[in-house]
This record gives C-alpha cells, sequence and structure tokens, in this order.
C-alpha cells in the first residue's frame, strides 16, 4: 500500500512544512488551485466545524461534457443487438465458425475496436490476448481464451493505468451448454457495449494516464479472462491505479416489476484480499476498514459521476460482490489494485441465465428485448465521467503516512511527490470517523507534509492530489508511520 515516506525520498523543493489551524486553513486555499464549484451532496449538509471547508462534489468541465454528450444510444443498442444475434458466445462454443459461437463475436469485436483504433493517430492499439486454459472446473478439454484488448496510451503518465471491462462470453443454464441459445444481452453484451463506445469516443481523445478498454472471455467459466488480463498487467509493470468491470447493466428492472432507472450499484470492497497479516494487526488498532483504496475509488466516482451530465445516482455497496456470485473485478482485486463492480440495482433472475424457450406465450431467456437501452446509456455515462476524469487528473498519491510517534493533538501528514507535469499540489480531507464521505478539505500547495490542528485519534485524514486544471485525484488513505 505504498512505503513509508522518509526524508532521502522526498524531493527538497517540496518538503517544507505546512502548519495548518482553523484560522490557516482559509489563508492556504491560495497556494491551491480553488475547488471546482458543485452542488452539496447529502452528507455534506450539515459538516462538522473545524479546519477547512466542507468538501464539494467535481462538476464535470467542457471537455468532459461534451464526452459525455456524445455517448449514443443507437450505437450501444447496436452493439447489444449484434452481440446477442451470435446466438451463443459460450466460453466452449465454436471459435472458428464465421456466423455463431464465440469466436465469430471475438472477430466481430476485434474489427469494430480496430476501426475505433484508426482514428487514434496511433494512440490505441487493439490486440487479441490468447492463452489456453488447461482443464479445470467449468472448462473440460483445454480450450483458448481470448480477450479483446484496446489501449489507449496516455500523453504523460503512460504507466498509470486504468481498466474498464465487460465479459462478452455468456451461458445458458446449464453453465456446461455450449450448444444451446445464449444470447447474453444484459450479462454481458450490455458492459460489453458500454466498454466499446468509451472507446469509440475516447480514441479521438488525448488523456494523460492510459486506458484500458477489454472485452474478455471465460467469465462464466471462472473468471479466466480477466485472471490472465490482471497477470499480463502485471507482468508488464503497469501501475494500475482503478479497474471497472460493468456486468449486467442492461436494465433496471426487477423480477417484481420494481424499477429504478436513475441508480447504478458500484460493489466496492473493504480489507483488500492482498492485505498481508502485518498490515491487517495495523488496520485493526487504528481503523480504516472503510478506507481500503476501492472504496476511495468507489468515492470518486461518486464525487465525478453524480451530476446532471450523467443523470444518475451512484449507489456504492460495501461488499465485494453480490452473494454467490463475482465479476471481473476480483482478479485485479487479488493483486492489490483497486476495483469495482458496476451492475443494475435490480436483477431479474427469471431472465437471466435461461435457456431461449416459450414459456406461457413469453419468450424467455437474456434477450435484448429485456434490456433498457436508455439506462445502459446513462451507466456509460458513469463510466465515461470516472474513466475520464480520472485519467486527466494526477495519480492517488504514494507513500501517504499519519506520524503516530509523537503524543500531540495535531496531526502529521506525509507522502511523496507525484511526477506528473502538471501537478498543482495537494488537499488533506478529513471526516468524522462514523462519516462515510470525506466532510472537508484543506488546500495546502505543492507541499509533501502538512500538520493540521486536529487531533488523528478523533477523525480520519486523506490526501489527494490537484491537477493545475482543476482535476482532483482519488484520496489516499495514510498509514501510520514516522
Amino acid at each position: 500500500m505504498g512505503s513509508h515516506d522518509t526524508a532521502g525520498d522526498r524531493p527538497t523543493r517540496s518538503t517544507r512544512r505546512t502548519f495548518l489551524s482553523a484560522s490557516a486553513a482559509t489563508a492556504a486555499a491560495t497556494v491551491a488551485v480553488p475547488l471546482v464549484a458543485g452542488p452539496a451532496a447529502a452528507h455534506d449538509a450539515a459538516p462538522p466545524r473545524g479546519p477547512g471547508r466542507p468538501l464539494r462534489p467535481q462538476t464535470p468541465d467542457r471537455e468532459l461534457r461534451d464526452l459525455l454528450a456524445e455517448i449514443d444510444q443507437d450505437r450501444i443498442e447496436a452493439t447489444v443487438r449484434r452481440l446477442a444475434a451470435f446466438g451463443t458466445r459460450h466460453t466452449l462454443s465454436s471459435q472458428d465458425d464465421p456466423v455463431r459461437g464465440i469466436g465469430a463475436a471475438r472477430d466481430w469485436i476485434h474489427d469494430r475496436l480496430r476501426e475505433y483504433a484508426a482514428a487514434s493517430g496511433g494512440r490505441m492499439t487493439v490486440e487479441l490476448q490468447s492463452y489456453v486454459q488447461e482443464p479445470a472446473p467449468r472448462v473440460p478439454t483445454a480450450t483458448r481464451i481470448t480477450n479483446v484488448v484496446a489501449t489507449l496510451r496516455g500523453e504523460t503518465s503512460p504507466n498509470r493505468t486504468y481498466v474498464v471491462t465487460g465479459h462478452y462470453d455468456s451461458r445458458a443454464t446449464d453453465v456446461m451448454d455450449a450448444v444451446s441459445d445464449a444470447p447474453g444481452a444484459d450479462d454481458d453484451a450490455s458492459g460489453v457495449a458500454v466498454l466499446m463506445e468509451l472507446a469509440r469516443l475516447m480514441a479521438t481523445r488525448r488523456p494523460a494516464a492510459t486506458i484500458v478498454f477489454a472485452a474478455v472471455a471465460g467469465e462464466e467459466q471462472g473468471l479466466y479472462g480477466s485472471t490472465h488480463l490482471a497477470k499480463q498487467l502485471k507482468a508488464a509493470g503497469a501501475d494500475v491505479q482503478g479497474m471497472f468491470s460493468n456486468d449486467i447493466i442492461g436494465s433496471s428492472t426487477a423480477d417484481d416489476g420494481t424499477r429504478d432507472p436513475y441508480s447504478v450499484r458500484l460493489f466496492a470492497e473493504g480489507v483488500p484480499s492482498a492485505e498481508t497479516p502485518a498490515e491487517a494487526a495495523t488496520r485493526q488498532s487504528v481503523g480504516g476498514e472503510n478506507d481500503s483504496p476501492s472504496r476511495q475509488l468507489a468515492r470518486f466516482v461518486g464525487d465525478v459521476a453524480e451530476n446532471g451530465a450523467t443523470g444518475m445516482r451512484v449507489r456504492v455497496i460495501y461488499r465485494r460482490d453480490r452473494y454467490l456470485r463475482g465479476s471481473d473485478h476480483i482478479p485485479f482485486l487479488r493483486e492489490g489494485w483497486p476495483a469495482g463492480r458496476f451492475t443494475e440495482p435490480n436483477e431479474d433472475f427469471a431472465h437471466q441465465h435461461q435457456d431461449v424457450r416459450m414459456l406461457d406465450g413469453e419468450q424467455y431467456g437474456d434477450l435484448p428485448e429485456f434490456c433498457d437501452f436508455a439506462y445502459i446509456t446513462r451507466v456509460a455515462r458513469v463510466n465515461g465521467a470516472a474513466l475520464w476524469s480520472l485519467a486527466r487528473a494526477p495519480g492517488t498519491p504514494k507513500g501517504a503516512v499519519v506520524v503516530t510517534t509523537n503524543l500531540t493533538n495535531d496531526t502529521t501528514l506525509r507522502w511523496q511527490r507525484g511526477t506528473e507535469p502538471d501537478l498543482a499540489g495537494y488537499e488533506v480531507v478529513w471526516r468524522e470517523t462514523t462519516a462515510p464521505e470525506w466532510q472537508r478539505v484543506i488546500p495546502v500547495g505543492d507541499v509533501t507534509e502538512a500538520t493540521v490542528d486536529l487531533s488523528k485519534d478523533n477523525v480520519f485524514f486523506g490526501v489527494r492530489a490537484v491537477g493545475r486544471d482543476g482535476h482532483r485525484s482519488p484520496v489516499a488513505f495514510p498509514r501510520p508511520g514516522s
């Protein structure tokens, strides 16, 4: 989770000590980029008194508004219908039939992404990322698993990487049935349609960090494609600072008819899967169970995506995933990276994973007719707001520590300075230990140490980076240190 910062590690020009009290916090704002104004969130209705000012959501700038306005519902619908038309996309289905099966779907996705990449001036590349999965549960014979991956290289921080996935394989009621129709419109042509539409639009833009758009296979058989993708990124030394799986985002209607068309669930794990026993012991002594990197990423999504440009509410669920199920963010969590899963607010289990058949005069199965394409489009805007804001902002601060070697009633924080050329400075955020969201913010300037006139025993602190254009990073939660 980032090593402790030492004096020898910090650049000389950004190690000045800044002391902040309730009266000095306002003056400190003059050395940092001002907060972007925006509507107050519900949890900010009565922020606590103390240093800094109430934290407000980030409002989309013109660049982001233009991007979100260009997301095309008709294209999203056409993609979902085309993928469903392959009959089945089961991982064990034909890989060489030109019109039916997972191979035909793979080739179609690859061709479309290559078309989008052609408009990028060479900044977006597309590959078929394959390996042979040996026999395993739900894979009776050696089977080639292929991800279709489009990578948009960042302009100034290319190693810092953000990933968005949807799985293009589908299944019938029997997970081993590779023959029956399994159109998989909601699960998960809807997720693939979102990443493809975002790849199309972002191919012509220039993010600071790298964005990976991946249609992965083998999800229904055991998260095989996403596991391979995560391992490949790890082997390449990528600094993955955020990942989103879009899995079952096609409709907001439950099996009882309940509708919630303007919210999307974002599952975010608490205590990280990759946490060591020593880290777990430290967490038990100081708290922070609700401050994992994935929870900070989820808070960031709400901060940049709950606005008029998306028309959506992000309902963060404090769990890794739903009971009995899992999605393609889990392999990224296992690598120690922040990740979450977007999924619709209600699920209609009568249609998911059903063989296409007639029952009481109604056609059942995961068909496009059960999708709400306006809803998918809004979820695409949430993804677009999150990914673009992440890729335009400085990276999440590394090496953040809260100094715990002295018994004092103030709090000193230290962190490592980022290397982004547009980095303007940092902000300290804090909240009551019982509050789920950050409540107040203190601009501290381009420094790597700040002292706040507030006891670390009573509140939680965090640090985030600020770019010259006002974009903020996700918050880094500090570990105890010296």
